[in-house]
């Protein structure tokens, strides 16, 4: 039996909880021809925007910063919240400290000591849907043109 449907604003305080605690996402992106690239990277949420770290030459790494938008999945099949955002690319030394400490506080990863050249990319959210089931396909919007509508 599925449970009752959440209020927006119910699922509004659900993601934020999902996004202040959560410590992985899955972040789909596709290159300027359109080829889909989906990857699972920890991240880090500042109350504005996501941070997220992968190698500059990855096929994430580069489409993200060849599109500056991405995809972005919390949570599983049956409670989601999905996030359309515009990217920021960020060269590891761009980033102050503190924000990297935390990054890498929270991941258990820290980019800027690995071999390989990472970048940071900052997500912040110009939509973002939430639903459980089909019984919250309705009104699942909760944010449009980077505003809360819930």
């Amino acid at each position: 039996m599925n449970p009752a449907p959440r209020s927006p604003a119910q699922r509004r305080r659900d993601t934020e909880h999902r996004l202040a605690h959560d410590v992985d996402v899955w972040v789909a992106s596709a290159s300027a021809d359109g080829v889909p690239y989906l990857v699972p990277l920890s991240f880090d949420w500042d109350g504005t925007a996501l941070l997220v770290s992968t190698p500059a030459d990855s096929p994430t790494g580069r489409n993200l910063a060849a599109t500056r938008t991405a995809r972005v999945a919390l949570g599983h099949t049956r409670d989601v919240s999905m996030v359309d955002g515009r990217v920021e690319v960020l060269e590891m030394d761009a980033l102050p400290t503190e924000q990297a400490d935390r990054f890498a506080a929270r991941a258990g990863f820290d980019p800027r000591g690995s071999a390989t050249p990472y970048r940071w990319f900052r997500i912040t959210p110009r939509r973002i849907q939430a639903w459980r089931e089909v019984e919250e396909l309705t009104g699942r919007e909760l944010m449009r043109d980077g505003r809360w509508s819930a």
